[in-house]
């Protein structure tokens, strides 16, 4: 199979895994046919110059949730300034899954259980930071078991910390924009 063959298949997986996903509300259906257009689009998926280049490209966020006690663990991530989920850049051809959980590990440390073998939550949003040329992240949500109250060793250079946070706390902190509507939508998701 050559390359450009396996960069389709990619990239027609990617299509379905973001069509599969079921929107919690209006905003996140059209976050949902935004990516879906730039998938079909035909533009480039991956980061691949740093900071910004492509200016939209490919994220996952490995949330770290606790959904009995309705808490999600994020760090204080350097460059954006802001209380982050655990997640990154995918790589060119990297399953999203598997991007997730090796962000987990390096910015955590630490290997959790998948609530889902799909993402959860799509969202795109504007990132611009500290140190952050502005661009614009098409962010796959993953979540994963974690209990509350529960210390993960967090790589010092992506973040000066982290730490467990309800939903209400969300609303008054400098976070991820949609961390709160990804929380409400994991409630809806489980029991």
């Amino acid at each position: 199979m050559g390359s450009g063959r396996a960069d389709a298949d990619h990239r027609n997986a990617l299509t379905a895994l973001v069509a599969a996903i079921i929107p919690l509300d209006g905003l996140e259906a059209g976050h949902q046919s935004d990516a879906l257009d730039w998938l079909r689009s035909g533009a480039e998926i991956y980061r691949r110059v740093k900071p910004a280049t492509p200016p939209k490209h490919l994220i996952v966020y490995a949330a770290i949730v606790d959904p009995a006690a309705r808490q999600c663990f994020l760090i204080s991530h350097r460059k954006s300034g802001l209380w982050l989920p655990t997640g990154g850049h995918v790589d060119p051809g990297e399953p999203p899954q598997a991007a997730a959980r090796r962000e987990l590990r390096e910015e955590a440390g630490v290997e959790l259980p998948l609530l889902a073998e799909q993402p959860l939550f799509i969202s795109i949003g504007i990132t611009a930071g500290n140190t952050v040329q502005q661009h614009t992240d098409v962010a796959l949500w993953y979540g994963f078991a974690g209990e509350a109250g529960d210390r993960f060793d967090v790589d010092p250079e992506e973040a000066t910390g982290g730490a467990w946070f309800d939903v209400p706390q969300l609303a008054g902190l400098a976070c991820e924009p949609q961390a709160a509507r990804f929380m409400r939508k994991l409630r809806a998701l489980t029991p």
